[in-house]
């Protein structure tokens, strides 16, 4: 069982003595290098956070898609959903129905491919229509066990998918993860998702960490009857907020029903080269811009 401080010290009251305090991995008084829990010693060369300011935005569809990129490119890639109340990275790689198994004192995660691993609190409810009722530190102390507790191996990345917004989860990998190359912000055009955007940019600023840039998506819609390119939320949202911040803008992905059947088959769209049509072209032109910003 998790132990938590549940006294709520007031600003008035607070002297940035972190340890113990539980809003130490929210508070924005908190001094650079004070007392708050040391980096976790995993073996990986890059981590990678992709978040939102809201939901809906097709996050998850980014990081799945990102992650299997990276596999191809031939590097050993981990991926991390901690989406806890909504884990749908497991049903968009097909291991819905797996399990984690241990291995000694380690938590074995699921292997996808040779190069792709995944963990998922998904992967230790009874089944997919459990719900996950659980408070901050809960949460807070699955990511750290996420982190050090897995038989991760020796890894290139670690592509972690978060919820939207910029509360717990967020931080808490942010100042768990050891080298974290920094976050890619997923947006649609509308105005009332990129104001949602440009807090999430703000945000992992405040972090002190790299914004590798924002990617569009749901950018027009392509009729699958003419092939007419339908602004259907708009087009060019999230190219203005990456100007008007001065962030990287790594491309514009369109709205295509083959994205969706690929998330609900559980067969990631960046693989289906069987298949490829202009919206596939959009998605791979993306992960190779995110790819060379990345790598530097």
């Amino acid at each position: 069982m998790v132990k938590t401080n549940t006294k709520q010290q007031t600003p008035d009251e607070c002297s940035h003595e972190c340890t113990g305090c539980p809003s130490a991995t929210s508070c924005t008084e908190a001094k650079v290098g004070s007392n708050l829990p040391p980096k976790v010693d995993i073996d990986v060369k890059h981590v990678i956070l992709v978040l939102s300011g809201k939901g809906g935005v097709g996050k998850s569809t980014v990081s799945v898609n990102l992650a299997f990129a990276l596999a191809n490119h031939g590097y050993q890639v981990g991926l991390m959903d901690l989406d806890m109340h909504g884990p749908n990275i497991p049903k968009m790689l097909g291991i819905e129905d797996q399990k984690f198994a241990m291995i000694g004192n380690k938590i074995e995660p699921v292997h996808v491919t040779g190069t792709l691993s995944v963990v998922s609190i998904a992967f230790v409810l009874p089944d997919t229509s459990t719900p996950l009722i659980w408070r901050g530190p809960m949460k807070m102390a699955a990511i750290q066990q996420f982190l050090e507790d897995v038989n991760w191996g020796s890894l290139d990345y670690i592509v972690v998918d978060l919820p939207p917004g910029t509360g717990d989860e967020a931080l808490t990998i942010a100042q768990l993860a050891p080298n974290v190359r920094g976050a890619v912000v997923v947006t649609t055009p509308q105005d009332v998702a990129t104001l949602d955007a440009r807090k999430a940019v703000k945000f992992v600023e405040k972090l002190g960490l790299p914004v590798l840039g924002i990617i569009e998506n749901m950018s027009g819609m392509l009729c699958p009857h003419c092939g007419k390119e339908i602004d259907l939320f708009g087009k060019g949202g999230g190219k203005k907020i990456a100007v008007d911040l001065n962030v990287p803008f790594l491309g514009a992905i369109p709205i295509d029903i083959e994205m969706r059947i690929a998330g609900d088959e559980g067969r990631p769209f960046i693989i289906r080269r069987q298949e490829v049509n202009t919206s596939w072209e959009s998605v791979n032109k993306v992960m190779e811009a995110l790819i060379k910003e990345v790598e530097g």
